[in-house]
C-alpha cells in the first residue's frame, strides 16, 4: 500500500476510536461487540422505569408520576425504535 492509502486507514482507524473505543478494542482482540448503534440495553432499562413510574402514577394518584413515565416512555422509544439512530433530529435542529 501506499503512504497516502496507509494515512487514510489511520484516519480512519483514529476517528472509529474516538467515536466507539469499545468497539474499536473489541476489533482489535478479534471479538468485537456490536457498535453503539445496535446497543439498545439503557433503551430497555428506560423503558422499565417508565413502566414503574406510570403504575405508581396509577396506584398513588400522583399526576406528576404518570407524567414522568409517560415522558421516559416516549424517549425509551425514540431510543429503542429510531430506525437512524444517529439521533438526527439533534444535528437537525443545530444546523443553519
Amino acid at each position: 500500500m501506499t503512504h497516502s492509502e496507509n494515512k487514510v486507514l489511520a484516519d480512519i482507524e483514529a476517528q472509529m476510536e474516538r467515536s466507539d473505543p469499545q468497539f474499536s478494542r473489541g476489533l482489535d482482540s478479534g471479538q468485537p461487540c456490536s457498535p453503539r448503534e445496535y446497543r439498545r440495553g439503557p433503551g430497555w432499562l428506560l423503558l422499565a422505569l417508565s413502566l414503574v413510574l406510570v403504575v405508581a402514577g396509577f396506584a398513588l394518584p400522583q399526576g406528576l408520576l404518570l407524567a414522568t413515565g409517560l415522558v421516559l416512555a416516549g424517549v425509551a422509544q425514540e431510543y429503542l425504535f429510531d430506525p437512524a439512530r444517529g439521533h438526527t433530529w439533534f444535528r437537525r435542529l443545530h444546523t443553519p
